[in-house]
């Protein structure tokens, strides 16, 4: 496994271990968004998670909480894992308006 490093938002491959572990969760954060008891966190791993070789993949979107805690989504670029994130989100919003609506019908 490889390990990266981000400039701006290209990853780029590092071979100092000290640099690679001296990145801040802000210099990994590609989104975050809390709904309720719900997060949907994107980041920057840092390591390549391909395990067969190929295009590194180097991001990765979950959501904790709800009904589909534990999900899990990983990308190669900064671009996919945005677009990942705002599909994970628009997924954690549906599910909680629909909620909403289904409460509201009977009056709750």
């Amino acid at each position: 496994m490889g390990l990266y490093i981000l400039d701006g938002k290209t990853p780029v491959p590092c071979f100092d271990i000290t640099q690679w572990g001296s990145l801040s969760k802000n210099d990994k954060l590609v989104g975050l968004y809390k709904f309720g008891e719900v997060v949907v966190s994107t980041v920057f791993l840092g390591m390549d998670h391909s395990f067969n070789g190929g295009t590194p993949v180097l991001f990765e979107t979950m959501i904790f909480g709800g009904e589909y805690d534990q999900f899990q989504e990983r990308y190669c670029t900064w671009d996919e894992a945005e677009e990942g994130h705002k599909v994970a989100c628009e997924l954690v919003s549906k599910i909680a308006i629909d909620r909403e609506k289904k409460l509201d019908d009977l009056g709750i």
